[in-house]
């Protein structure tokens, strides 16, 4: 498990737009503070939530210098549908071969859903140089975090 302290493991991954472009979490690296939040699954009641919450708080993030990226096992066609209906105007990155889910320890299954090897709901704040300087894995995938903390993690940054 990856915790406050630890060096961030790098992956690729594609971004959820129609262009489908590479994603390298090295390339955003040292430009300020960057969110990682892994969620399940695209369109689901308590991801839909979450991104919406950060979608919500994003210039809050943003005046504090963060790249908000959310995570998922869904496809990029997926995610580019999912960030169309809801306005999502941050990145969602597409991890279907679950390199970040994997190097992250994120991977679980909800088998009621029929769902294997998908992310569970995390938040990890990177600083510039990719150290992690806040972690929350939820305990239950539906659960949220508590965006106000994840605020203020970002801004003692």
């Amino acid at each position: 498990m990856i915790s406050k302290g630890d060096a961030a493991p790098n992956f690729t991954a594609t971004i959820g737009t129609s262009d489908h472009e590479s994603f390298d979490l090295q390339d955003v690296l040292g430009g300020g503070p960057v969110v990682l939040a892994f969620f399940p699954g695209a369109f689901t009641p308590p991801c839909t939530n979450e991104m919406i919450a950060f979608q919500d708080r994003l210039d809050e993030f943003e005046d504090a210098g963060a790249t908000i990226l959310g995570v998922s096992a869904d496809s990029p066609f997926s995610l580019g549908a999912f960030r169309e209906e809801h306005g999502i105007e941050f990145d969602l990155l597409s991890d279907m071969a679950r390199e970040a889910i994997s190097a992250y320890d994120l991977e679980i299954d909800i088998a009621d859903l029929g769902l294997h090897g998908i992310a569970n709901r995390a938040v990890f704040v990177l600083d510039a140089d990719g150290t992690v300087v806040y972690e929350w894995v939820a305990e239950d995938p539906t659960n949220e975090p508590e965006y106000e903390a994840v605020l203020e993690a970002v801004e003692s940054i």
